[in-house]
C-alpha cells in the first residue's frame, strides 16, 4: 500500500459531489405524506388519494378532501388538490385544482 492509497480521496474525483445521498420515500409513503400534510395545513377532512406521479424532483400527489358537508352527503362539496413533495416526502407546495359536488361536475 502506498501513501497515495491511504490519503483521503476527493469525492468529486469519482464523479460524486459533496451532496449527501438522500433515501427517497416509496410511492406508498409519498401518497400517505401528501394526504397527511394537506389535511394538517387545511384542516379539511380527507376523502381519498386520487393520483400519484413521480417527478424529477419528487412526487405529485392528487388528494380529494371534503370542503363542506351537506345533507344528504351525496352533495358534499369536495376539493381536488395537487400536493408537491420532494424525494424525502417533504411538502414543497399545494394547490386546489378543482372544486365540485360529490357525484356532479365542476363547481365554480
Amino acid at each position: 500500500m502506498t501513501d497515495d492509497d491511504r490519503a483521503p480521496r476527493d469525492p468529486t474525483v469519482d464523479g460524486y459531489s459533496d451532496v449527501e445521498y438522500v433515501e427517497p420515500v416509496s410511492a406508498a409513503e409519498a401518497a400517505r405524506a401528501g394526504l397527511r400534510q394537506l389535511v394538517e395545513l387545511t384542516g379539511r377532512e380527507p376523502s381519498v388519494t386520487t393520483s400519484l406521479e413521480a417527478t424529477e424532483d419528487g412526487w405529485l400527489v392528487g388528494v380529494e378532501v371534503v370542503e363542506a358537508h351537506r345533507i344528504p352527503n351525496s352533495i358534499d362539496l369536495l376539493g381536488l388538490y395537487e400536493v408537491e413533495l420532494d424525494v424525502e416526502g417533504n411538502l414543497l407546495g399545494y394547490r386546489r385544482v378543482r372544486r365540485y359536488q360529490r357525484g356532479k361536475g365542476e363547481v365554480d
